[in-house]
């Protein structure tokens, strides 16, 4: 549920990246800390490992302007991929408003996208939420690497492994390049602000 400090009129909404190691939820955020960094009042911060993955988190909030006279701020988080941290992904749940699952669409990461789905669903349950009721949007990345020839599943396997139940908003996507990183950003930004107009007085 979103931060409303109502003496301020201001609007917190958390939204994380949610996905399997090095499937690009830091490229993501590097490619949009880039993109929009004139409307990005604060630093970036990222906590790597010596394996080069986020151990913590990356948070990167930026003003998107009004609703209904509120301020809203948005905050971005990636989770950590290893499956060791799951205590650290789920911590970084805590809170959370919108999620965008980041699949790595190489072939040979179609178990741990599926491990890394199911592991999402059981820890947004130990707060209560439901996987199928909080705005959602399922990125499959990595798609470029097609034309260097290494392997990737078609969208049609994907979206039957990840999406075939949830049906959530689905963009192939190239974190490195950018390609559909901001589409992405966008609906789940609309789907999630949609979601707490309520909570608005």
């Amino acid at each position: 549920m979103a931060f409303i400090n109502i003496r301020n009129k201001e609007v917190q909404v958390k939204i994380v990246y949610y996905g399997p190691g090095r499937g690009g939820k830091t490229s993501n955020l590097e490619y949009i800390n880039d993109k929009y960094r004139q409307r990005i009042k604060t630093e970036m911060v990222s906590l790597k490992t010596h394996g080069d993955r986020t151990l913590f988190f990356d948070f990167l909030p930026f003003d998107i302007g009004q609703i209904k006279g509120y301020e809203v701020k948005i905050q971005l988080y990636t989770v950590p991929g290893q499956v060791k941290y799951n205590a650290t992904r789920k911590l970084v749940l805590k809170g959370v408003d919108g999620i965008v699952f980041v699949a790595d669409a190489t072939k040979e990461r179609r178990e741990s996208n599926i491990q890394s789905l199911n592991q999402l669903h059981e820890n947004l349950k130990s707060y209560n939420l439901d996987l199928f009721k909080i705005p959602f949007v399922m990125q499959y990345n990595k798609m470029d690497l097609k034309k260097s020839d290494i392997p990737v599943l078609p969208v049609e396997i994907l979206q039957k492994d990840l999406n075939s139940r949830l049906r959530a908003p689905a963009f192939e996507a190239s974190a490195l390049s950018g390609g559909n990183v901001a589409v992405t950003l966008k609906r789940i930004i609309a789907l999630t602000m949609t979601s707490i107009q309520k909570e608005l007085l």
